[in-house]
């Protein structure tokens, strides 16, 4: 009887030593590879709310820390042309009235803090609507295609000359200006609405560009990767100027809205699959080099869990540059910032918000995704495995991220990888830098305190030490290998000479 529990017990023990040994994922490396560019299209641009927010110390206070940990060199927001900002006002004849002292003020912000911006032009002036169709959003933005296009063209030939005038033509040459946001759905009241947003668009080209033919327009700018191949068959046939293609999407959009089919599409594949719909419009139209940039996106929130609140978010980005390199050149995070007022002002931090920093200067555990994953290379080399990335920086040294993605709600489980890599030296030494659930996670931080409603600067500077005192680790290769383990939603990154 002890023999044979002792045979159990070897058998069990080897069972386990053999599901041990295949849970392994070992991934060869040579670090003398070819390599191609891999610009870093992910981190170029930010989203964010409205106009009129870019004055408040607080949104640029959160513009700085993310430009600390990103390439941040455009950011994105609505509504320039609202009237909070005073751009717009008729006398009573009925003349244009302009004013331009807010615009200044907003883009001055935006220069001195190293970013420039990516005009949506949006939205409709109350004096210059043809109706006042007001959108649901807390600030209450009409929607309305204008009343006289000569009025708009006059607008928009004053502003492009106001900026020219301020900032000079070879700064001015090197923003976009985007003609509206999302013109397809309740963005756009005009009827029928590709129709419209054409004559909307054509106008807006053709008015921007009498100023100055340096200055860069595109659109479509809608929802949900539409409009493209409409849009292109239409400024090729109106010989209307066009400089760049815009579209959005988003992991929660649907799969008939993305596709008009019922496939069975994962949430954390449909961004970088609807780009590559849209990439491939592009190629297959008459104007086939239009540069694609991608205005919105963001990984799904997965509803109640607010996903997009934890460590899910460096893992979900993780993946989506590997899906999406090669096909767009910038993406832009929909937002940088919870200094956002879509459904009013914020309540609490950590309420599901799109921003990388939550309210009250939070750097909400996609920061520390953005900043570890900032440190990749600026060359690619290839690699075979779904969930990795091997990279070269110009300083010469191999740049690796390994990621281990699991959808919210689902039960995962922490995965081992045995990294081969041959080209350096057998024992180099490896500096590994980590974001999961023990690494930089400020929500962990927040709900130990107590998860306060109103943090203090104080408490806000506590919880930051979680994100900033997250330091590498320094170890080494044993005969050119090392082997990590990468919790559920987390990341390594190892950086070689």
């Amino acid at each position: 009887m002890q023999i044979r529990i002792l045979v159990v017990s070897a058998v069990c023990l080897l069972t386990i030593s053999i599901q041990a040994q295949d849970s392994i994922e070992r991934v060869s490396i040579d670090a003398h590879a070819p390599r191609r560019p891999f610009p870093h299209f992910w981190e170029q641009m930010f989203g964010s709310g409205r106009a009129i927010l870019t004055l408040r110390e607080s949104y640029r206070s959160d513009l700085r820390e993310v430009k600390k940990v990103t390439e941040f060199r455009y950011v994105r927001f609505h509504n320039i042309l609202h009237d909070e900002d005073g751009v717009y006002d008729e006398d009573e004849q009925g003349n244009p009235i302009y004013n331009f002292s807010y615009v200044d003020q907003i883009y001055d912000g935006l220069l001195a803090n190293g970013v420039r911006p990516f005009v949506e032009i949006s939205f409709m002036p109350k004096k210059l609507a043809a109706r006042q169709d007001v959108h649901p959003f807390w600030y209450k933005q009409i929607v309305s295609p204008p009343k006289d296009y000569a009025k708009w063209d006059a607008l928009m030939r004053a502003l492009a000359q106001h900026l020219i005038d301020r900032y000079g033509i070879d700064e001015v040459a090197q923003w976009y200006f985007e003609v509206w946001n999302e013109p397809n759905i309740d963005f756009w009241t005009g009827e029928p609405k590709q129709a419209t947003y054409f004559e909307l668009y054509d106008h807006t080209a053709r008015a921007l560009k009498a100023v100055n033919s340096r200055l860069r327009v595109g659109g479509p700018a809608t929802s949900s990767a539409h409009w493209v191949d409409d849009f292109i068959r239409h400024a090729a046939a109106a010989n209307v100027p066009i400089d760049f293609i815009s579209s959005h999407s988003y992991g929660d959009d649907t799969v008939e809205d993305l596709f008009g089919t019922h496939e069975d599409i994962p949430m954390d594949q449909r961004v970088c699959r609807s780009i590559r719909k849209v990439h491939d419009q592009i190629e297959a139209s008459a104007r086939p080099n239009l540069p694609l940039m991608w205005t919105e996106w963001n990984v799904p929130s997965f509803g109640p869990l607010h996903a997009r609140d934890t460590e899910y978010v460096g893992a979900a980005l993780a993946d989506d540059i590997r899906q999406c390199d090669g096909l767009v050149k910038m993406v832009s995070f929909w937002t940088f910032s919870d200094v956002f007022e879509e459904n009013g002002p914020k309540r609490e931090p950590f309420d599901g918000g799109f921003g990388l920093i939550a309210m009250g200067g939070i750097k909400k555990p996609s920061y520390t995704g953005f900043a570890v994953l900032h440190k990749l290379g600026q060359e690619r080399i290839a690699q075979d495995a779904s969930n990795v990335l091997v990279t070269r920086r110009a300083d010469s040294k191999l740049v690796i991220a390994a990621w281990n993605l699991v959808d919210p709600g689902r039960k995962g489980s922490a995965e081992s990888i045995e990294f081969d890599i041959s080209g350096v030296t057998p024992n180099a030494a490896v500096l590994v830098t980590r974001a999961d659930a023990e690494h930089g996670n400020s929500l962990a931080a927040y709900r130990r305190m107590g998860s306060p409603t109103y943090p203090t600067r104080k408490q806000v500077a506590e919880i930051n030490q979680v994100v900033e005192q997250s330091k590498p680790e320094e170890l080494h290769l044993t005969h050119g290998a090392i082997k990590l383990s990468v919790p559920v939603n987390g990341i390594v990154l190892l950086e070689l000479k």
